[in-house]
């Protein structure tokens, strides 16, 4: 390192800004140490760690020092509340006649005993968009996702609520989370807990445990009405205005909001879905209906292009026990579109669904928005069903929303990778 060889570039200055551990691994330094740390960290600290081997580093014998292992360094994570955490918490819900409980991606692991607790309140479980699917849209008390991609139903309970129980969320302002009502706030981190506004209740807890003692001490008396027949006509008011939209024809492509009906009917229960970054992200947020799949989303990070090679890591992760769905726009596929042949060399089981509106449809709406010339969003598209095929995956292309359901199951039947191709309306998302 130093004299400029080739290829030679400063790494830790490249890597500081997006990781949190990053060690150039020097000739002397303890290797098995640093990799045991490395690893702890990214446990932890829930993000990068990078370790860096210079080429002279690289081909150093090891010795007799074996590899680096976080065992023995990670300690559990199941911390049950202070008491007092929890009657402060109880007293508010007690009181409450249309508590809300909110969840994001940090309740994942929890949702078995939110749930519970939901059930016993008779109240509403919203999502956040990065949260999507962790409760069902056809569960009783499932309220769908909050925020600017998510459904009135939704935002009404919110509005309406006069307690917020939030679990495992960030507050970032894509969560859509409101700070004009009283919140309890659940989180086994504690910097998340009041990290953007004070709450009235911080409680530092794992989301299961809290939730279990919630629903264990619930006191008898309370002010709460059960909220699910209201929730019930909120979704068919909701429903009804899905199949109004669906009806809308510009003669330009197929709307997003039928794209996304027959998505919802097609996509098996306990199916993977890598949503991308864009318009199509905000459509399947707003109109596609999770039963119990699992949603992998880039956060709110924003990385476009993202849906399909986290579909690959998917396929990697759960093959062949489970379907593996990515949903992009041609703007996101079209940055990884080489990655298909990796699919195909492998014999990936993977189905996208690719909406070609042929722009870069979410800035473009932008634009229109500020009252701007919509500029410089228009792209010059392959036939991307065709180019599925010469890479040697099956591809499907749709140009009439009658033939969407047939298409689909094609696409999800597909032994190895597949690509439907849906042209879509750029209005009509």
């Amino acid at each position: 390192m130093g004299p400029g060889a080739f290829q030679e570039i400063d790494l830790s200055s490249a890597f500081e800004a997006v990781s949190t551990f990053s060690q150039t691994v020097l000739p002397n330094s303890k290797h098995s140490e640093l990799c045991s740390l490395a690893l702890k960290t990214a446990q932890v600290e829930r993000n990068v760690a990078n370790l860096i081997l210079p080429d002279e580093v690289q081909v150093l014998d090891a010795g007799d020092e074996g590899p680096g292992s976080p065992d023995g360094r990670l300690a559990g994570t199941s911390i049950m509340p202070s008491g007092r955490s929890l009657d402060l918490a109880l007293y508010r819900i007690a009181a409450a006649r249309r508590p809300v409980i909110i969840v994001g991606y940090g309740a994942r692991d929890g949702m078995a005993d939110v749930t519970r607790l939901a059930e016993a309140l008779g109240c509403p479980v919203i999502t956040t968009f990065k949260a999507k699917g962790q409760i069902g849209d056809t569960h009783p008390l499932g309220a769908g996702v909050l925020g600017r991609s998510g459904t009135p139903v939704a935002s009404w309970f919110m509005n309406e609520a006069d307690l917020l129980i939030v679990f495992g969320a960030s507050f970032s302002d894509h969560t859509g989370i409101t700070t004009g009502k009283p919140i309890i706030q659940v989180d086994f981190d504690r910097m998340a807990l009041g990290k953007f506004h004070g709450v009235d209740e911080p409680i530092w807890g794992d989301i299961a445990l809290t939730a279990m003692a919630l629903h264990d001490k619930l006191p008898a008396a309370r002010a709460c009405t059960d909220q699910r027949a209201e929730l019930a006509e909120r979704w068919a008011v909701w429903r009804d205005e899905k199949t109004r939209r669906e009806a809308e024809d510009n003669g330009a492509g197929i709307n997003s909001a039928i794209l996304f009906r027959r998505l919802s009917e097609a996509i098996p229960d306990d199916a993977v879905i890598a949503a991308d970054v864009g318009n199509n992200t905000y459509s399947f947020g707003r109109y596609f209906e999770c039963a119990a799949q699992t949603v992998l989303m880039s956060g709110y990070l924003g990385s476009i292009g993202f849906g399909f090679p986290a579909a690959m890591g998917a396929w990697a992760a759960v093959a062949p026990d489970r379907k593996v769905v990515s949903i992009s726009g041609d703007g996101g596929f079209g940055q990884y579109m080489g990655e298909l042949t990796t699919a195909v060399k492998y014999g990936m089981n993977i189905t996208h669904v690719l909406l070609n509106n042929g722009e870069i449809g979410k800035i473009s709406k932008e634009q229109r928005d500020g009252e701007w010339q919509v500029w410089q969003t228009g792209l010059s598209n392959p036939n991307f069903a065709e180019y599925a095929t010469l890479c040697g995956a099956v591809g499907i292309r749709v140009e009439d929303v009658a033939a969407l359901p047939e298409a689909l199951a094609a696409g999800l039947a597909a032994d190895g990778p597949a690509l439907v191709e849906v042209m879509a309306d750029p209005l009509l998302w």
